[in-house]
Formats: structure tokens, C-alpha cells, sequence
């Protein structure tokens, strides 16, 4: 094998990596969300990862997640001897660089930059969010389906874990649902309840209404945001165009779309 396409095939590896590290807030991708600046891989099986936030102020908190973040993805490649990472225009950028580069635990880091705070208590809040908004793509994709509040509420694991969706956002977050149920203990084995609250309660068919409008609140909220921090990257770096489908919220976001025809008239 040549050395150009070892160095693509090891590049892949890493970009691969980065789509395990998402932005806390929106439990989104940092490489979907375009955060990810640039990948550089050096003779000594270094790698060096340049991301950028969409403005200048983010919270100095969701940098430093996502900086940790990326450090340990990459550092899990079997062949990664070392990883540097580099927020770039950010008003944190040194201090977020210093201690994700400095090798110092990741809770002194973040303690010492960010007022004290408890890295357990921030990365459980933002975990909560990520799990109703994973659950309610579910639901809502089990629901277009035809299926009863009942049936769907008397579901166990094994059965959701072969439920085949249709639609694009329900496919892609049920493997992420299921995993994080993994993660938090919330489900063990095919025979536990496939629907349950972040703190363990069951899902029931009197409380599905409410349950679902909770979720489907803090999903919308979840999206929004993400509409705002595309827009405002785009409007920084100024990299969108809209598309042929016409203008989506980024392009509102960062005032792309002209006035309806006569507006300027009536004014």
C-alpha cells in the first residue's frame, strides 16, 4: 500500500471517531454540525484536530465537553500515539487548549475553568435532553406506523431492537436510543420495558399523551437551536448558500431570504 492512500484510509479513522463527539446542547455531531475545521496526521502517528464554535462567546462549558470529547474518541484508535486538539476563535480557545492538551484529568480541567462546576452533574443534564429527544424520534416513528399508545407502552427491548422504521430520523436514532439505554442501566435484556423515563419510571398508556408532548417540547427546542447555531456559522464563516428546494431557517437566520414581493411597496 502507498503512503497517500494509508494516510486517506487513517483520516477515515478519524472522521469516523468525530462522529461519536457530539455538541451537548443538541446531540448533534460535531462533524455534521460543520464544527470540525481540520484533520492532520503526522509521521509519528499524531493527530492534530482543529474545530471551530459558531461564534466567538459559546459557553466556555460545551467547549470543553467537546474538546475532551474529541480527544478521547481519537485516542481510542489503536494506532494513535498522541492527539492534539485546537479550538480556533474562541474566547476560551487558550484555556480550553491548555487543559484538554495539558494531560490533567478532565474533572480538575473543567473545575478550574468553569466556576467549580460539577463535569457529572453538566454532562447528566445534557445526557437527559439527548435521551428524550432520541425516545421521542422513536415513539414518533412507532406511532406513524400505526401503532396504539397501548401497544407501543407494553413494548419490550427485544422488540423494539427489531422494529424496521421508514423514516430517516426514527432509523437513525433508535441504535442511538438503545444505546443510551444501555449506557444508563435503564433496560437490561430483551425482556425489559423498551419505554421509560431518564430516571427509570415506565412509560404508561394514561400518561403517553403528556409524556410525548414533554418530549416533543424539548426535541423542537433541541432543533431550533441547532437551525441557530448553523445560521450563525454560516453567517460568521459565510459558507451556506440556499439550496433548490428553496430557503430553509439558516437562511432566515442569517436574513438570505428578501422580502415577499410588494412587501417594499406596502412598507
Amino acid at each position: 500500500m502507498t503512503v497517500a492512500p494509508l494516510i486517506a484510509e487513517l483520516e477515515f479513522d478519524v472522521w469516523e471517531r468525530l462522529e461519536a463527539v457530539t455538541d451537548p446542547e443538541l446531540d448533534e455531531p460535531i462533524t455534521e454540525m460543520g464544527f470540525v475545521e481540520r484533520v492532520t496526521l503526522t509521521g509519528d502517528s499524531r493527530v492534530r484536530i482543529e474545530f471551530r464554535l459558531p461564534t466567538y462567546w459559546c459557553s466556555p462549558n460545551f467547549a470543553f465537553l467537546m474538546a475532551f470529547g474529541i480527544r478521547r474518541e481519537v485516542a481510542r484508535l489503536p494506532w494513535v500515539k498522541g492527539v492534539e486538539v485546537q479550538l480556533q476563535d474562541h474566547c476560551f480557545g487558550e484555556q480550553v487548549n491548555e487543559g484538554v492538551n495539558s494531560g490533567r484529568a478532565y474533572h480538575e480541567v473543567f473545575a478550574e475553568y468553569c466556576d467549580g462546576a460539577d463535569l457529572a452533574e453538566v454532562e447528566a443534564k445534557f445526557l437527559a435532553k439527548a435521551f428524550d429527544r432520541r425516545q421521542e424520534s422513536v415513539l414518533s416513528g412507532l406511532l406513524a406506523q400505526g401503532r396504539t399508545p397501548g401497544a407501543i407502552t407494553r413494548m419490550r427491548l427485544g422488540e423494539l431492537a427489531e422494529v424496521t422504521f421508514g423514516g430517516e430520523e426514527a432509523r437513525a436514532q433508535l441504535p442511538r436510543y438503545l444505546s443510551l439505554l444501555a449506557e444508563r442501566g435503564l433496560a437490561r435484556g430483551p425482556e425489559a420495558p423498551a419505554f421509560v423515563t431518564w430516571e427509570g419510571a415506565l412509560v404508561t398508556e394514561a400518561g403517553f399523551a403528556d409524556h410525548v408532548q414533554r418530549l416533543r417540547s424539548t426535541r423542537i427546542n433541541m432543533e431550533f437551536n441547532g437551525a441557530m447555531c448553523r445560521g450563525l456559522a454560516a453567517t460568521r464563516y459565510k459558507e451556506v448558500e440556499i439550496g433548490p428546494e428553496g430557503p430553509t431557517l439558516v437562511d432566515f437566520i442569517q436574513g438570505r431570504v428578501p422580502p415577499r414581493e410588494g412587501a417594499a411597496q406596502r412598507a
